[in-house]
């Protein structure tokens, strides 16, 4: 971090209960063009059509117009596209695009909360936070669960967390750390931002922050500190006389207990708990599992983060922790990959294998850990087939043999599947398929 960025976050650890002050002004050209190189280049643009490369081809001009707004008071947030993109087939998920200006603003708002309260967050977290990753999280959850002394598991879902989030609970978070009013009133000013609709509507929404909105990764993690993880720390563990532990990745969360009784007083009190700061929990998808070696006839397994976890054995016989793709992901990932093949089979076949081995490689890079050499030889037979039959449907006649194409596949250089992760667990960090 640059150095006033460092200072906030050692002040922020080193002075417990310290508010911060004149935030605001912090929001000036030099910050503003310094975080510019956040900023994705090829996003998606907002309601007045203007991408990340127009915007820049002007960029001080630009900054500075939005500096003097941001001193006279008048900057006012735009209007956030709604985009809906496949989650599964037949379903979406709603993103929210601001405009670029926005974006940029709100790159340099999140980078000085992140150094706020970053200083805050607990161990637990994982999700949103500069050096700590998804893989990090699995990784530790299967040392845990292989080494601890853990019989319960209680997973749990929260029912469309981000547009849930309460505005008022929201900001009283905020004002632990920060007394600057009108770097508060900013926040509330993209909290309150007209969402324009596919359809033309624009709703003002009451509770929630947008998926896809550049601050909302860093707010979600603070309300969910205050929410989820400070209760874990300093209510839950006091009262569990057994080993207990808390794994968060955004508002994906299980947590492990040593004796029942006191995963049963967890899973009793959460629903009240996430019922007091606007939050529900699906009831289909929460629950207490018996997970410890002694009970593997049982044959329980949970999911986190797109691995399944369950208790088998080592080649030697002895009680293991073996992890796998979900099956729920690898089924949504061939959906998804079929659709892909269905839509754009017609493409020329140099730019399909292009796109085909850059969707292999990021499935790999995230799936890819010790232990799931399988899960990815399972995805990568089913999109192989998947593949062979939508490019002899390009036509009325069948392009391709079976020979044919697995000649094809290897002139193009297609990656079979194979495991990136290290033996001393240095992971690569990338986002899934």
């Amino acid at each position: 971090m640059q150095t006033f960025l460092r200072e906030i976050a050692e002040k922020s650890k080193r002075v417990r209960g310290y508010r911060f002050s004149n935030l605001y002004t912090m929001l000036n050209e030099w910050l503003l063009v310094d975080s510019w190189r956040y900023v994705r280049k090829n996003a998606a643009s907002g309601v007045d059509k203007v991408d990340a490369r127009e915007y820049g081809k002007k960029l001080q001009v630009n900054v500075k117009a939005l500096v003097e707004r941001l001193k006279s008071k008048s900057y006012r947030a735009r209007l956030i596209r709604r985009q809906y993109i496949p989650k599964s087939p037949g379903k979406v998920r709603p993103l929210g695009i601001p405009v670029v200006e926005d974006k940029l603003l709100q790159t340099a708002a999140s980078r000085i909360l992140q150094a706020i309260f970053g200083a805050e967050f607990k161990e637990c977290s994982y999700g949103y936070q500069p050096g700590r990753g998804a893989h990090q999280a699995i990784q530790t959850l299967h040392k845990e669960l292989q080494f601890g002394w853990y019989g319960y598991v209680v997973e749990a879902d929260i029912k469309g967390f981000f547009d849930h989030i309460d505005h008022e609970w929201m900001i009283k978070m905020l004002e632990q750390k920060i007394s600057d009013r009108p770097f508060i009133k900013l926040i509330k000013k993209w909290l309150k931002a007209g969402i324009l609709e596919t359809d033309g509507q624009v709703i003002h929404p009451a509770t929630g922050t947008p998926q896809g909105g550049i601050v909302s990764p860093v707010l979600a993690n603070i309300y969910l500190h205050y929410v989820l993880d400070l209760w874990f720390e300093k209510v839950v563990k006091p009262r569990c006389k057994g080993a207990v532990y808390l794994f968060r990745y955004a508002d994906d969360f299980v947590c492990l207990f040593q004796y029942r009784h006191e995963a049963q007083m967890f899973y009793d009190a959460l629903p009240q708990r996430m019922g007091k700061f606007g939050l529900e929990l699906s009831a289909e998808k929460t629950r207490i599992l018996n997970f410890s070696k002694f009970r593997m006839e049982e044959k329980n397994r949970f999911d986190f983060l797109g691995f399944e976890f369950s208790w088998g054995k080592s080649l030697s016989g002895k009680p293991q922790i073996k992890r796998r793709t979900s099956r729920k992901k690898l089924n949504k990932s061939v959906e998804m990959f079929t659709e892909w093949c269905k839509k754009n089979r017609n493409w020329r076949l140099r730019d399909l294998m292009t796109i085909l081995k850059s969707k292999l490689r990021g499935y790999y890079n995230y799936y890819g850990l010790i232990g799931n050499y399988a899960g990815l030889r399972e995805f990568y037979d089913q999109v192989k087939w998947v593949l062979f039959k939508w490019l002899n449907r390009r036509s009325q006649r069948k392009s391709y043999n079976s020979e044919e194409y697995f000649k094809l596949l290897k002139r193009y250089g297609i990656p079979r599947p194979r495991v990136v992760q290290r033996r001393d667990y240095q992971l690569t960090f990338a986002k899934p398929f």
